[in-house]
């Protein structure tokens, strides 16, 4: 495979520049990443080359790097085109080289496109232009204006309309008056939305935009997006307005020179340059670029809301027995034995309209008695409030203390549950069954199980279906590989569906990797995968320090230290006096640690640093301890809640208005970005984040819209301050909270 070209040295220290990263770090990251290294391996395992830059940082310049190649394959097109027309001049050629944004480059192009007839193109055939070159140069020739016109044309008027017309066309293609321009209307300019007179919008989802306005410079991205499908789908119109009396001043102010005859025509192009020619284009510009920005920030939050649900705390390798609610087909079981391996299911049907509570209550003691299910997970959809109270109530009457019960969010198992990867894994089980099986395993360990669905299904995602679908198929597939390899996989476990994220390994080898361990059983140790056809040295150096093999022949392979390192670590055990397996037996000992005292170690500071904490705490998993939210028994639907009460629920979704979080009444209540703290909050992820547990207070229900308001702010507020005399509660205004709501549908 040839290697990518190298950037200009003008281009590297932009990029520097840009992202605050020292010069011979960015240039390390970039070689390792054109050799063939992943973000997760150079993060973690080549720290003294990128001068212990992390992931974050590794990434953004896998990024700009990807923008700028981009840019130089566009550079080189422009550049050859100019030059076949043999217009490439110099100073046009250093311009060009010297242009870091792709905008920049397209406005140096835009004199040298194939364009269409046009009314300059038209003036030129009639032979206007050394016209309207006098009019541009503002030199005159010691004829009058009237006399010299009338030279190209029988009239004068006539052949100084034309004339204008090709000034205006090339002040619309200077690329200084369009980059200014542009600047200008993305600064001041107004984004401004209406209905459509008759279009048809009978949920008002569109209603907050009607009649809206909004400085561009400022709009976030879900209106911006709100906006943008409202016109897609017919329902509004919407501009960008910049009042004309700024670009027209500045226009004038480059363009005019020297007052003479020829500036009442150049006012004149200038006027329709601007309301004819350069207003659409830039308008059209501006408003791609707001869309690329709507779509950055809306794949951030979404890949923000997504890591936070990958690395949710795991309960562990538990029995699980799932529960999957259902009222008219009854309510599906399946049971998992520690390792996820499916083992048993059932139907049970104790709600209506059946309401067989008996015999179905019979059937889970069974299920429990016979494979010791140590917890009972219960898909959060319709019915699960009613059926996760009938497990609360058999599981205390009954006596299984030893058995507890939680609600999983089952967003998404439907997906999986017909999906390929499901197929394979159970062709013989019926899609119901598939499901709660997932549900089960993602109680056990939600990376390993979420990882097999489109995260478009999980439903954390912002206007996901109006957003950029390669950037965010690509950030997600990024976020997946991140958490993955984050905390790490277990190698006789792991589907290929959890493999092929892990750093270096692709989809084929994944399965490759699964096909030799069902024909030789289970790994021994990392140096086996070189036996895994098509895995070589390159694949085994990104992936091996990511793998992880419990029980195996070298005690270094069930931890996050590299086979490269394996030798420190051998000198390291050697200077305690204690083996290898010694060593991770008893983490303690390193504290014993003298560096300086072990002789030929021959590592950096930073890789060491790892190796010793590793060591002390051998095969950690990074994620937190495993809480299940506590629903209060009294409160199963909306009618139950009452503004004033303090819930305890689970965080399912952080947009940049707010927070959406499951308080038990099968629809999630909004904690708008203005009641999450007394502080200003700018960015809900600072405050929450998905999966989290939190306690909230109800403002106001809805019951008809099926609204609910929450807030953390009145907590905080009652926290900080309880000696405060109560005062008589104000009502409660839905206003910004309903109108999120509506948003937040519309989003999904």
């Amino acid at each position: 495979m040839d290697q990518p070209a190298p950037l200009p040295t003008g281009v590297l220290l932009h990029l520097s520049q840009s992202l605050s990263i020292p010069l011979r770090s960015l240039v390390a990251v970039i070689e390792l990443l054109d050799g063939g290294a992943t973000v997760p391996f150079i993060a973690r395992y080549r720290k003294e080359a990128t001068g212990n830059l992390d992931e974050v940082q590794i990434q953004a310049i896998l990024e700009k790097l990807e923008y700028q190649r981009e840019l130089e394959e566009r550079r080189q097109t422009v550049l050859k085109t100019i030059r076949e027309q043999g217009k490439l001049t110099p100073e046009l050629k250093a311009r060009i080289a010297a242009a870091l944004d792709k905008n920049e480059l397209e406005d140096l192009y835009l004199p040298f496109k194939p364009k269409r007839r046009t009314k300059a193109s038209i003036a030129r055939e009639k032979g206007l232009e050394p016209l309207a070159r006098y009019l541009w140069d503002q030199q005159g020739n010691g004829m009058p204006l009237g006399e010299y016109a009338a030279t190209f044309l029988p009239d004068p008027d006539e052949a100084l309309e034309g004339a204008r017309h090709i000034v205006a066309e090339w002040i619309s293609e200077t690329a200084e008056f369009r980059k200014a321009l542009r600047a200008m209307m993305l600064a001041d300019g107004v984004v401004m939305s209406r209905k459509i007179e008759g279009a048809a919008d009978p949920e008002g989802k569109y209603q907050m935009y009607a009649d809206f306005a909004e400085p561009a410079a400022r709009i976030p991205s879900h209106r911006m997006l709100a906006i943008r499908r409202g016109a897609k789908e017919g329902v509004l119109h919407f501009e960008i307005e910049l009042p004309p009396e700024k670009p027209l001043v500045y226009l004038k102010n480059k363009v005019i020179r020297e007052p003479g005859a020829w500036t009442p025509h150049l006012e004149q192009a200038v006027e329709d340059c601007w309301q004819r020619l350069l207003n659409p284009s830039i308008q059209t510009e501006v408003r791609l670029e707001l869309k690329e920005r709507s779509d950055e920030e809306a794949i951030r939050v979404f890949r923000e809301n997504l890591e936070n649900l990958l690395l949710a705390p795991p309960a562990g390798s538990l029995r699980v027995l799932a529960v999957d609610p259902g009222i008219r087909t009854g309510c599906k079981l399946a049971v998992v034995d520690s390792t996820g391996k499916f083992l048993e299911e059932a139907v049970i049907y104790p709600l209506e309209p059946r309401n067989d509570l008996a015999g179905s209550l019979q059937t889970l003691c069974s299920l429990i008695q016979k494979h010791e299910v140590q917890a009972i997970a219960i898909g959060n959809g319709t019915g699960s409030r009613e059926v996760a109270g009938l497990v609360r109530d058999f599981l205390r009457q009954s006596g299984q203390r030893r058995v507890f019960s939680v609600v999983v969010s089952e967003a998404g198992a439907s997906v999986y549950s017909a999906s390929e990867v499901a197929r394979q894994e159970f062709p013989q089980l019926d899609v119901t069954v598939r499901g709660a099986i997932s549900i089960a395993r993602r109680l056990q360990d939600p990376l390993a199980e979420l990882v097999k669905i489109d995260p478009k299904s999980i439903g954390v995602g912002q206007y996901q279906h109006d957003v950029d679908q390669k950037k965010l198929k690509q950030g997600l597939e990024r976020t997946v590989e991140s958490c993955v390899n984050r905390v790490g996989v277990d190698l006789n476990t792991a589907s290929f569906s959890l493999l092929k994220y892990v750093a270096g390994i692709q989809e084929r080898t994944a399965r490759r990797i699964v096909e030799y361990r069902n024909e030789h059983g289970a790994f021994r140790s990392r140096v086996q995968l070189l036996a895994v056809p098509g895995l070589g040295p390159k694949t085994f150096e990104q992936a091996a320090g990511f793998l992880r093999i419990r029980g195996g022949d070298d005690p270094l392979d069930a931890t996050a230290v590299h086979p490269e390192s394996y030798p420190v670590v051998a000198k390291i055990a050697a200077a305690l006096g204690v083996t290898v397996a010694g060593l991770i037996a008893q983490p303690e000992v390193v504290t014993r640690v003298r560096i300086e005292e072990i002789p030929g170690l021959e590592v950096g500071e930073y890789t060491l640093r790892d190796i010793l904490e590793e060591l002390k705490k051998p095969g950690r998993d990074p994620r937190d301890r495993f809480v299940a939210p506590q629903w209060r028994d009294d409160v199963k639907e909306l009618r139950d809640l009452q503004p004033g009460m303090i819930l305890e629920g689970a965080v399912t979704n952080v947009t940049n208005f707010g927070a959406f979080v499951d308080i038990g009444v099968h629809h999630d209540g909004l904690i708008h970005v203005s009641e999450l703290s007394s502080r200003y909050v700018k960015d809900p992820q600072q405050v929450v984040k998905a999966g989290q547990i939190v306690r909230v207070k109800v403002l106001a229900v809805d019951a008809k819209a099926r609204r609910v308001a929450l807030s953390l702010k009145a907590l905080e507020e009652r926290t900080a301050a309880p000696s405060r005399p109560r005062e008589k509660p104000k009502p409660v205004k839905l206003h910004d909270q309903v109108a999120a709501l509506n948003r937040r549908f519309r989003g999904r």
